[in-house]
């Protein structure tokens, strides 16, 4: 008979995020036969709390709020009563808090994703303490080989102990099929004109996502195509800050900021284009997802991103920092409806081939399966 394994997923929230969209994807599509699985969260409940539970998946919160350290005693004692075969850490604080608590615990195996966190790079304390916690771990998924390469050359990590798996995408729920009707009333919804061409920038409102240059770059486009609009969905400490930029630049009438947007298969098809700005990623689910809907990407040519799209075969790859370019090429886009259809196939190809969520949960069970078999 199949041994069916005790499998706890701990993460820092459940708040918006593409860690928090990877996990219910691993969620929906475990093998139930060989993985019993639970989730601790170790603060609040969040955006995907109920999204869970709809799996049937045992959620724990283990804390009222961030700053209620009772997220200590709470995963210690869940950790000794739950018997876990295995846990599975998401995100840098779980990384740095669950680990040796799961060793205090005697859990046999510890796993964690690394998700490429910019905040490590920039604290280099928290690189360090990010690099004792690795010692704790059996094996990290990166998700993807720039991610891969950071850990073996600034945090030291062996090799051996690192699988790249690049995320997946729920085809299920990402199907261009089933997005046509969603146009014209999300952009209702927003007050945009039905015939507008609108550009989409996606993702936490903080540094990393370097939304103040998507303002560099839609004031660009502006100039020449002042009938554009723009759209940001997310939510995060820059809101404030991002929303008088853009008013100091004269657009602010021209770019709506939507906050958090609970369902993205909605959103894509109201979008003529997509438009990825970050400093660094690992591999953004946000370009996964639009290529999934055939929306066509100009992105910065950066980490995952560069590893996942082909210039001028499914998407335009910009050099970091060349606002003009950036607009020339969203301009191209919008301009050429053809060019535009054509990257969007190629990248809904490729997604479908590549970055399906069944596959990359299969891979992350093979590792599991590796250790708990030995």
């Amino acid at each position: 008979m199949t041994r069916t394994y005790r499998l706890l997923h701990i993460i820092d929230h459940l708040g918006s995020g593409g860690a928090q969209e990877t996990l219910l994807s691993l969620l929906k599509y475990a093998d139930r036969h060989r993985f019993q699985v639970e989730v601790a969260t170790l603060h609040g409940r969040g955006y995907y709390w109920e999204a869970i539970r709809r799996l049937q998946v045992p959620v724990h919160s283990l804390s009222p709020g961030k700053f209620v350290p009772l997220y200590l005693p709470n995963l210690l004692s869940l950790l000794r009563r739950g018997k876990f075969d295995l846990i599975h850490c998401h995100l840098t604080a779980s990384n740095l808090i669950a680990k040796p608590l799961a060793v205090l615990a005697g859990v046999p195996y510890i796993l964690n994703y690394d998700q490429n966190d910019i905040h490590r790079q920039e604290k280099k304390w928290l690189m360090w303490l990010d690099r004792l916690a690795n010692l704790l771990t059996r094996h990290i998924v990166a998700v993807s080989a720039s991610t891969r390469d950071f850990l073996i050359k600034q945090e030291k990590v062996s090799p051996e102990k690192i699988t790249v798996i690049y995320n997946g995408v729920d085809l299920e729920r990402f199907r261009p099929a089933a997005a046509a009707a969603n146009r014209s009333l999300r952009r209702q919804e927003w007050h945009l004109p039905a015939d507008c061409p609108v550009v989409a920038g996606v993702g936490r409102l903080r540094r990393q996502k370097n939304f103040s240059f998507f303002l560099e770059v839609a004031r660009k486009v502006l100039q020449s195509l002042p009938e554009v609009r723009f759209v940001i969905a997310g939510e995060g400490p820059e809101r404030e800050k991002l929303e008088g930029l853009a008013h100091d630049l004269g657009i602010a009438a021209r770019v709506h900021f939507l906050g958090y947007v609970r369902d993205m298969a909605a959103f894509y098809p109201a979008l003529d284009l997509l438009l990825m700005t970050s400093h660094t990623e690992g591999t953004p689910l946000t370009i996964l997802e639009a290529m999934a809907m055939g929306v066509p990407l100009v992105a910065v040519r950066v980490d995952g991103m560069a590893e996942v799209l082909e210039d001028e075969v499914d998407a335009y790859l910009v050099p970091p920092g060349d606002v003009s370019f950036f607009a020339r090429r969203t301009c191209r886009l919008l301009q050429d409806k053809l060019l535009a259809r054509q990257f969007g196939q190629s990248a809904l190809a490729k997604v479908r081939k590549h970055y399906a969520a069944p596959a990359m949960a299969r891979e992350v069970e093979a590792i599991y399966l590796r250790y708990l078999r030995e």
